[in-house]
C-alpha cells in the first residue's frame, strides 16, 4: 500500500487501527513512533545491484492507556514528514514489536489496516541452482471428488 493510499484510506476512518497477521489488534493505545524513508542498496545471490525503497511507520505501545491517535492526527504526521523528510510515494512498511520487531506489508479493507507477514526470497534463483518449482497439474474434473489417497472424514486420519 503506497503512501498516498494511507492517507486517503485515513479520510474514511474515525480511528485507526491496525491487525496483526494472526487477527489480534494492535492495542488502540499505540503510538506512531518514526515516520520515515527507507532505503536498501543490496546485491543479490545472483550478482544483481538492486534498490529498494519504502516508507516506514514504526508503532509503539506505552502504558497511557488513554492516549489515541485519530486519523487527522495521522495524516498531520505523514504530511510533515513528507515535507521535512522529502518522502516520495513508496509503499508502506510497519514496524511493530512483538517478541522482536517484526516487519510488515501494510493493506486496508475499508475499516482498519491489516499488516501483511512479509517473507523472504531467492531473487535469483536460475544463478544459484534452486530448481523451478513445478505447480501440480490437477484435473478440474476431479475437484471435490475423494479419491483413495484422499484422507476421509470418517477415516480419523485428520
Amino acid at each position: 500500500m503506497k503512501l498516498s493510499a494511507v492517507k486517503q484510506a485515513l479520510k474514511q476512518v474515525n480511528q485507526v487501527q491496525f491487525q496483526l497477521p494472526n487477527g489480534a489488534m494492535v492495542p488502540a493505545h499505540f503510538h506512531v513512533t518514526e515516520v520515515g524513508s527507507v532505503s536498501k542498496k543490496f546485491i543479490d545471490c545472483g550478482g544483481t545491484v538492486r534498490e529498494e525503497h519504502a516508507v516506514n511507520f514504526q508503532l509503539w505501545q506505552a502504558t497511557d492507556y488513554d492516549h489515541r491517535l485519530g486519523p487527522e492526527k495521522l495524516i498531520n504526521i505523514i504530511e510533515l514528514s513528507e515535507n521535512t523528510l522529502d518522502l516520495e510515494d513508496h509503499e508502506v512498511e510497519v514496524e511493530y514489536q512483538e517478541d522482536t520487531i517484526g516487519r510488515y506489508g501494510l493493506e486496508f479493507d475499508g475499516e482498519k489496516f491489516l499488516l501483511q507477514s512479509k517473507q523472504t526470497a531467492c531473487l535469483a534463483p536460475d544463478q544459484c541452482g534452486i530448481p523451478a518449482q513445478k505447480k501440480p497439474r490437477i484435473r478440474l474434473n476431479t475437484l471435490g471428488q475423494v479419491t483413495n489417497s484422499s484422507c476421509d472424514p470418517s477415516t480419523g486420519c485428520c
